[in-house]
């Protein structure tokens, strides 16, 4: 019986395992998730119902849905299982991962979902107000969809007054998002619209593709006029939902958030004119008070009496203030002559200082030298070794390595008379044809 130490024996299994089982697609749940920042390394544990299988994603942290990952989660994932020698045991060392059950489109969403909430896009505090009694309003749909005739029927409904803008624009297939978002930005140059209604009747995830573009989020969020987002049907939440300054359900919402309708408004404005009425009456009679309290007051049957009073409190204070002033003036000029000295003492002190750190930084550039030098001898003298020690420098002293398919070929027992193999040399490779084994 063979005779192993641990080192040969992980190595052997090592090699056993690494060569025949090689890449693999594995599912399974993640637990104990960690992401290492400085390195962006994945460390993780798959699972399933009866067994568990370590994993190390070197550099995950670059991949697309590395923000998404965390414990409990189900993923699929693709790499190569291989053997951690200095701990002995086997795990896979994994190069793409998704989640499981998710469409691209799904894990799109989820990302840009993600980044533009990190950014700020969807806070409060950047939501602009929609105006109380808006005469124009913008739209940005298209022209021939159902989503128009809802918005138009409803504004003209509840206000008739109102104003409708249309800028015709496709809410679907290649290009629609760019129009959106170009639409949202004439209207802001053009400035003359109170409020804009963006959005279009329900549809798949596909359908309501271009609503969750980056680019007609960042057109909605830079918007100087409020947005109202009207995407789909109630269930249906796209990115514009979430940047725009007010979410409504449906096309119709949209118009009816938008405006109040007109008996709606003549109660406010009768609240609104009783309020000012009583508010006005208040005001005349504390006016009419205050009027009444001065013709009693002592200042208007006295005047005179009241202004030569303030003549004699004024000549006093100004007295003061130049005593005061004088006396000040004195001790800051005392104060100034004893500290003469001890600006002159810091100056000398400042100077020496200043002779001392110029040497030290002499003497530093110079140690700096020699060690950078040293250093720069030693890395080249190691650079040398490696290149002596490296497989390529052996093959130049007359050695071949054979393989065949792919594999290295160790011994005679491992090919058979007839069989093709590659020779590498020092410059270049052979294709060969085994004769005669030994």
């Amino acid at each position: 019986m063979k005779e192993y130490t641990v080192s040969e024996l992980t190595r052997e299994i090592k090699y056993i395992i690494e060569e025949n089982i090689g890449y693999v697609r594995v599912i399974g749940e993640i637990s104990n998730f960690k992401h290492y920042t400085p390195t962006g390394h994945l460390y993780f544990t798959l699972k399933d119902e009866y067994a568990e299988l370590r994993c190390v994603m070197f550099e995950g942290g670059r991949c697309l849905v590395a923000s998404l990952l965390k414990d409990g989660m189900k993923v699929r994932v693709w790499g190569r299982v291989g053997v951690y020698e200095k701990k002995g045991r086997y795990q896979l060392y994994v190069e793409d991962i998704e989640p499981a059950g998710m469409g691209d489109l799904a894990i799109k969403f989820e990302l840009l979902k993600k980044k533009l909430a990190e950014e700020g896009l969807f806070h409060e505090r950047y939501k602009k107000p929609l105006p109380r009694y808006p005469l124009r309003i913008g739209v940005v749909t298209s022209k021939e969809g159902a989503a128009i005739r809802d918005i138009v029927r409803i504004l003209k409904r509840r206000f008739p007054g109102v104003e409708i803008i249309l800028r015709p624009a496709p809410v679907q297939g290649e290009g629609a998002s760019f129009e959106i978002a170009r639409a949202i930005d004439e209207f802001n140059e053009y400035g003359r619209v109170d409020l804009l209604i963006v959005g279009r009747g329900g549809g798949s995830l596909e359908d309501l593709w271009a609503f969750n573009e980056e680019v007609v989020a960042r057109a909605i969020f830079r918007s100087r006029i409020p947005v109202i987002s009207a995407v789909g049907h109630e269930k249906d939440f796209t990115i514009a939902d979430y940047v725009a300054d007010r979410r409504a359900a449906t096309p119709s919402e949209a118009a009816e958030i938008a405006v109040r309708s007109v008996d709606t408004m003549l109660r406010e404005f009768s609240l609104m004119m009783e309020r000012m009425g009583k508010a006005l009456m208040k005001r005349i009679g504390r006016e009419r008070e205050r009027i009444e309290r001065l013709e009693r007051s002592y200042v208007l049957r006295r005047p005179l009496d009241r202004i030569n009073q303030k003549k004699e409190t004024l000549d006093f204070l100004i007295h003061r203030m130049e005593r005061a002033l004088s006396g000040k003036v004195m001790e800051v000029k005392h104060r100034l002559a004893l500290l003469v000295p001890s600006f002159r003492h810091f100056e000398k002190m400042l100077e020496k200082r200043r002779e001392r750190l110029e040497s030290m930084e002499k003497e530093l550039l110079k140690v700096m030298g020699r060690f950078i030098e040293e250093r720069r001898k030693k890395i080249e003298g190691y650079e040398r070794n490696l290149q002596a020690l490296g497989p390529y420098h052996v093959l130049s002293r007359g050695y071949a390595i054979v393989r065949k398919d792919g594999r290295i070929v160790r011994s005679s027992e491992e090919v058979e008379v007839g069989e093709r193999v590659d020779i590498y040399l020092a410059k270049g490779k052979l294709k060969g044809r085994v004769e005669e084994k030994e």
